[in-house]
């Protein structure tokens, strides 16, 4: 029998909210909703949480504001656990801005499971936005996540972007890559969008890509967004030519829903058309004996 997950991707609508129950009912209705579809991995995107400054003054400096957010993470991380054990799915939670052991500022992705158990994933590579508007630092390490449906890897938006990030994290044996985004235009969410789907062609790897939509014009850095959340797989007879298993409607409030088939992916590892994954190993012989020549 096929060993099969079902995946949900979330085009969240970022809108005000008059109060942090507000949020929790938001979260709650989607996270219900995935129960009810029967997915077992549900995927919020990158700094979805950021509607929550809509609880402050908006006019003041963007540091302050993210470490007013940074100081909701315990009452964020209790809601997600709580609704991850209640309606019995693994939870990729997007981004929350919060605070490491030396005081920086960071921005990270917690995971949560049914169980109970929690984890988080930071981002490696900042946006000239994050590091110079909000100074928030990146994290240091690529974790992979092991699930009883299999191991995966989170890449938050612009680490999507660092193809070797993906390749370590499928060599450790990740069958899929989560990647929750946030963008405020069309030519930001294809960068994330064009690189997540090299990523799932170049690993032979299922990518889940979760997407921000609506705008709050009195946030900065979430005054417009454009998204569209998909998920990706290899492009090879057992999966769709294109590689787009499932994406949703550009900039609607939706979640994207598929059904993946884990034993044909690790069959297209073994004996794809090609086998990238594999193949790669002689990639750094080649470039150990990079050749200059002028011509």
């Amino acid at each position: 029998m096929s060993e099969r997950l079902r995946v949900g991707a979330l085009q969240y609508f970022i809108r005000p909210v008059t109060g942090f129950e507000q949020f929790a009912d938001q979260v709650e209705g989607l996270v219900a909703t995935a129960a009810d579809y029967g997915v077992h991995l549900l995927v919020f995107p990158e700094y979805f949480t950021l509607q929550l400054l809509t609880l402050g003054n908006t006019r003041r400096p963007l540091p302050e504001q993210a470490l007013d957010l940074a100081n909701q993470v315990p009452r964020f991380q209790q809601l997600m656990q709580e609704l991850a054990v209640r309606y019995g799915l693994h939870i990729v939670a997007g981004s929350i801005p919060s605070v490491g052991e030396n005081g920086a500022l960071h921005n990270d992705c917690f995971i949560f499971g049914p169980d109970g158990r929690t984890s988080w994933q930071g981002k490696l590579h900042m946006t000239r936005w994050e590091r110079e508007e909000w100074g928030i630092q990146p994290r240091r390490r690529l974790r992979i996540f092991s699930a009883p449906f299999g191991r995966f890897a989170v890449s938050i938006c612009y680490d999507a972007e660092f193809p070797e990030l993906a390749r370590a994290a499928a060599r450790r044996g990740a069958d899929i890559l989560v990647v929750p985004s946030c963008t405020d235009d069309r030519q930001g969410f294809l960068r994330v969008r064009y690189c997540a789907q090299a990523r799932a062609i170049e690993n032979q790897m299922f990518v889940v890509h979760a997407c921000t939509v609506g705008s709050l014009p009195m946030v900065p850095a979430v005054s417009l967004n454009y998204g569209q959340a998909s998920v990706l797989t290899p492009s090879d007879f057992a999966f769709a030519r294109d590689g787009i298993r499932a994406e949703g409607a550009v900039n609607q409030e939706m979640m994207v829903v598929a059904e993946l088939d884990l034993d044909d992916l690790r069959r297209s590892r073994e004996s794809g058309t090609v086998l990238p994954l594999r193949d790669s190993a002689t990639t750094s012989e080649v470039l150990a004996d990079l050749e200059e020549i002028s011509i």
